[in-house]
């Protein structure tokens, strides 16, 4: 977290937005935001998070800024995409729950606090639902749909809606995630590998009216790369022998048995097992003994880095929720 926050007042609820380009909407955002704030009873902040917009953007939010003293803004030298732009929210916010919301009018400030109930019910994330999403059907609607079912098969948490920004979480939550490339679409599933407690609740979405979406159909491969990435992390990354291993002694076992049938049919019928035409069969059975011994090597390697990086950083393989004594008391809701 950033080192002013030592010194900073004491904050209930973080509002964290990542901004690339939005110009148009930052004022009337933060008056949707401010009015709905105003309505809690939260001690709370606005985090703006300036992905390094070429458009004007950052002045506007250093007029918002300039004009209420709980708005803070983050701004980047260049742009390095959403998740960077969240994971700094992260580091700058404050708060014991932080909501994260986009910066293009789609998602609604309203629904803050219906989010933060929710979360107050005993749970660590609360995933927002467009399930009346103003988008574009072809573009946008169909290939969230095939994502979302790809993503909830793969990771195991049932959510509809993994794509909306509109989320709460727990701070003991967040702070336990790393984010790389486009992973923040896969914050539930990372914080439910970690043991969190997940709801998810309908939101309304509304058409954008400013601007236009930075996000399209090609995002597809990068996110079906990082999925891959998040189902090894969620599975082996403390144990990677275990899917290099298996794959190497599989295709050992492979190869070594089609060698071994043609050495035994060599003897017991030469005739017919000539060694020219049996080539292709031979090459493909030393290949696949070539392929198992790779890949358990590189699972060895990959224990070995494994072990290099928690026990260089210190890093534990758990996560504790909490150390119950006879002091411990329950967390009271926030605004009390």
């Amino acid at each position: 977290m950033s080192d002013d926050s030592l010194d900073a007042k004491p904050v209930d609820l973080s509002i964290v937005l990542p901004v690339f380009e939005e110009r148009e909407n930052l004022r009337e955002l933060h008056r949707q935001i401010r009015s709905e704030l105003d309505n809690l009873r939260y001690r709370s902040e606005i985090v703006f998070v300036d992905d390094g917009s070429k458009d004007g953007s950052d002045a506007v939010l250093r007029e918002i800024a300039a004009g209420d003293e709980s708005v803070r803004v983050v701004r980047f030298r260049r742009n390095f995409g959403q998740t960077a732009a969240m994971s700094a929210g992260f580091d700058h916010a404050l708060g014991n729950i932080i909501v994260t919301l986009d910066a293009d009018l789609q998602n609604d400030p309203a629904d803050i606090g219906r989010l933060v109930e929710k979360l107050n019910e005993g749970y660590d994330v609360v995933s927002g639902w467009r399930k009346n999403r103003q988008d574009a059907f072809i573009l946008r609607k169909i290939p969230s749909m095939l994502a979302n079912r790809l993503i909830r098969r793969m990771t195991g948490v049932h959510i509809h809606d993994f794509g909306c920004t509109l989320k709460a979480y727990r701070r003991e939550v967040v702070e336990n995630i790393r984010l790389y490339g486009e992973m923040h679409r896969f914050i539930p599933a990372l914080a439910h590998w970690i043991g969190a407690d997940i709801a998810e609740m309908p939101v309304n979405h509304r058409a954008r009216t400013w601007g236009r979406s930075k996000y399209g159909i090609s995002r597809t491969l990068r996110v079906l790369l990082d999925l891959i990435t998040i189902r090894f992390l969620m599975n082996f990354s403390t144990r990677p022998i275990q899917v290099f291993g298996r794959v190497g002694i599989y295709a050992g076992l492979v190869g070594t048995g089609i060698c071994a049938w043609l050495s035994v049919g060599k003897f017991i019928a030469p005739e017919r097992y000539s060694l020219l035409d049996r080539m292709p069969m031979l090459l493909l059975g030393i290949l696949l003994i070539l392929v198992g011994v790779q890949f358990v090597t590189m699972g060895l390697l990959g224990e070995l880095m494994t072990r290099t990086y928690h026990e260089s950083q210190d890093k534990p393989i758990y996560v504790v929720r909490e150390v119950i004594n006879g002091k411990s008391r329950q967390p009271r809701p926030l605004g009390e």
